[in-house]
C-alpha cells in the first residue's frame, strides 16, 4: 500500500513513532507506522479495527509494541510511561464510569490521583464540569446519566489535571446529532481556546473534517495518509450543480450536460461535473442548459475533496 504523507509535526513533535508495529499473531493491528504529530487538533481516522485504539494504548504505555518506537511529549513510551500518563489526559472509548458515584466525586478523585491537592482538585473539578455542561448534574449518580452525559463526564476527567496533551477515543460514540455537535465543539475548544494538543479518534470521516487541523488516516494498521486537513479539502477542479426538484430534474440536467460534451454523474441531489477542457465556459453552459430546460438553478459550487476520497484513492494502490 502506498501512503501519501505530509508531516503534521512542528520543530518538536508532540507525538512521534518510528516503525511502530503491533502483531497479535493472527492480526497485525499496526504495521511499521512512522509519523509525527504536532500541536492543534489532530484527527485519527479509520474504520473499526484500523488500529486507532491500539495506537493510543501504546502511546500511553499500556501496551508494548511488537516492534518500533514511540515518543510522547519527548518521553519514550518504553521507559517513561508513568510520566506520560501523568501529563496526558485520556478519554477511553468504552463506558468505564462507576455507577454509584456522582460526577463531582468521580472527577475530584481522578484529580487527586493525578497529584492535585484536595482544595485544588475540588476547584478544578467544578470548573471542568461547568465547561463540559454538567454543572447542574454534578451531584447525580453516574449510573443515572444518559450516554451524552457519560461522555461529558469522561471528557471532564481527562481534562481536570490540566494535561499537556489529550487523547480522546471516539468521544462522539453513541451520541445523537445534537449531542455530537456539542461534543465536537468542546473538542475544538480544547485545541484552540485552551491550546492543549488533542489527538481525537473517529470512524466518522465527516466529523474530523470539521474540527481537525491535521488528519492521520489508518487503514488496516497501515498509514494511508497524514497531512493538514486543508490539503484533503482542496478544490478538485470539478463543479457541483443543484436544481430545484428531485432525481428526475437532476437526471434531466445531467443528461443534457453530457450531450453537450461534459463528463458528469449524480451525487445525491446534485450533478458532479468533471473538469472541462480549457476554453470551455462551464458556468455559462450550465446556466444556458438550465434555462433551456426550464429548470430552477439552486447552486453551482466548486467540488472539494473529502476524507472518504482518500480511502477510494488508497484502494487503487493496494
Amino acid at each position: 500500500m502506498s501512503a501519501e504523507t505530509a508531516s503534521t509535526s512542528m520543530i518538536d513533535p508532540v507525538i512521534s513513532t518510528a516503525g511502530l508495529t503491533m502483531d497479535y499473531g493472527r492480526v497485525v493491528a499496526l504495521h511499521e507506522l512512522s509519523l509525527e504529530i504536532g500541536g492543534g487538533v489532530t484527527g485519527l481516522v479509520g474504520a473499526n479495527g484500523a488500529g486507532k485504539s491500539t495506537l493510543i494504548k501504546i502511546l500511553l504505555g499500556l501496551q508494548e509494541p511488537s516492534a518500533g518506537s514511540a515518543r510522547v511529549l519527548g518521553h519514550d513510551v518504553a521507559t517513561a510511561s508513568d510520566e506520560i500518563r501523568r501529563v496526558v489526559g485520556y478519554m477511553p472509548e468504552h463506558d468505564c464510569l462507576p455507577p454509584d458515584v456522582n460526577a463531582s466525586e468521580f472527577v475530584v478523585h481522578l484529580a487527586r490521583m493525578s497529584g492535585l491537592p484536595a482544595a485544588a482538585a475540588r476547584e478544578r473539578a467544578a470548573d471542568i464540569l461547568r465547561l463540559v455542561g454538567l454543572d447542574e448534574e454534578r451531584y447525580r449518580l453516574l449510573g443515572g446519566y444518559s450516554t451524552g452525559m457519560k461522555q461529558r463526564a469522561k471528557l471532564a476527567q481527562a481534562l481536570v489535571h490540566d494535561p499537556s496533551l489529550v487523547f480522546l477515543d471516539e468521544p462522539t460514540n453513541g451520541l445523537d446529532p445534537a449531542s455530537r455537535l456539542e461534543m465536537l465543539t468542546l473538542v475544538r475548544r480544547i485545541g484552540t481556546d485552551f491550546g492543549i494538543p488533542v489527538l481525537v479518534t473517529s470512524h466518522l470521516l465527516g466529523e474530523l473534517e470539521k474540527i481537525s487541523d491535521y488528519v492521520v488516516i489508518l487503514d488496516g494498521g497501515h498509514l494511508l495518509r497524514s497531512s493538514a486537513t486543508s490539503q484533503f479539502l482542496d478544490a478538485t477542479g470539478a463543479l457541483l450543480v443543484e436544481v430545484l426538484g428531485g432525481d428526475v430534474e437532476r437526471d434531466q440536467l445531467g443528461n443534457a450536460l453530457a450531450e453537450a460534451g461534459l463528463t458528469c454523474r449524480p451525487r445525491g441531489a446534485m450533478v458532479t461535473i468533471d473538469p472541462a477542457p480549457d476554453g470551455l465556459d462551464v458556468h455559462r453552459l450550465v446556466r444556458d442548459t438550465v434555462a433551456d430546460l426550464g429548470l430552477a438553478l439552486v447552486r453551482v459550487q466548486a467540488d472539494q475533496g473529502h476524507l472518504e476520497d482518500v480511502f477510494t484513492e488508497g484502494a487503487h494502490h493496494v
